[in-house]
C-alpha cells in the first residue's frame, strides 16, 4: 500500500465509488486518509455523494466547488495544492475519466514523482462503451497515462452493471482483463465485486458496496 492511490479510467469506469470503499478501507485499517475528487469531466457520480460516509468515518474530503452541477469548470480548490506534500496521511485521488480530465493530475506530478510513494490504477469496466475489449482499453490506458505524466502500476477489473450484475458477469470479463494485463505488462491488482458476491472464486477479490447517487 502505497501512501498515494490514483484511480483512473473511462467514463463510467466506476474509479469514484472505487476510491470511497478503498478510503474507508485504509481508515478501517487505522490510516489517516483523505479522498481527493480531481474528475473535472462532471461524471454522473461524484466523490461527494459519499460525503456523508466519509464524515462518518472521519475521512477528509476535497472536492471542486461546483461537484454536483451542470457546472464544468476545472477549478482547483486551494487544499488540493498541499495535499501531495501532507506526508502525515494517506492520499486517494479520483482522477477524471479521460485524457482531458487526466491533465488535472499534471501541475502534482512532479511532487508525486519526487516522493516516489504512489501506485496509479487504471480501472476498467468491460461494460462500458469504448472499453468493451482489451484492445479498446489499451488506448483509454495509454491516452490517460501520457495526459497525467504518471505510469500506470496496476490494473483494476472493475466491470460490473451496477445492481444488475450477476456473478456470470463478472466471471466472464476475468479473461478479458489478464488480457489486459498482459498488454500493458502491468498486473491485476484486484477484481472488485459488489458485497452480493463477497464469495465468488475471482482473483485478488476486493468486495465493495455500491455508492449511492445523492444527488
Amino acid at each position: 500500500m502505497k501512501r498515494i492511490t490514483v484511480f483512473a479510467g473511462h467514463y463510467g469506469s466506476g474509479k469514484t465509488n472505487l476510491a470511497v470503499n478503498y478510503a474507508v478501507k485504509q481508515k478501517k485499517e487505522g490510516k489517516e486518509v483523505s479522498i481527493c475528487d480531481l474528475d473535472i469531466v462532471n461524471p454522473y457520480f461524484r466523490t461527494k455523494d459519499s460525503a456523508k460516509i466519509l464524515e462518518k468515518e472521519g475521512i477528509e474530503l476535497i472536492s471542486l466547488p461546483f461537484a454536483n452541477s451542470n457546472v464544468d469548470l476545472p477549478a482547483l480548490p486551494s487544499e488540493v495544492y498541499g495535499l501531495v506534500q501532507r506526508l502525515d496521511r494517506n492520499v486517494i485521488i479520483d482522477l477524471g475519466g479521460d485524457e482531458r480530465g487526466a491533465l488535472a493530475m499534471g501541475r502534482f506530478t512532479p511532487y508525486i514523482l519526487k516522493e516516489n510513494n504512489y501506485d496509479m490504477f487504471f480501472v476498467v469496466n468491460f461494460f462500458r462503451p469504448l472499453t468493451t475489449t482489451a484492445h479498446e482499453a489499451v488506448e483509454a490506458f495509454y491516452e490517460i497515462q501520457a495526459a497525467s505524466g504518471l505510469k500506470f502500476t496496476g490494473i483494476v477489473n472493475n466491470s460490473n452493471l451496477g445492481s444488475d450484475t450477476s456473478s456470470e458477469d463478472i466471471l466472464g470479463t476475468l479473461k478479458r482483463a489478464e488480457e489486459l494485463c498482459k498488454k500493458t505488462e502491468l498486473p491485476l491488482v484486484f477484481t472488485s465485486v459488489d458485497s452480493r458476491f463477497e464469495n465468488i472464486d475471482v482473483p485478488n477479490r476486493f468486495v465493495l458496496k455500491l455508492q449511492e447517487k445523492l444527488f
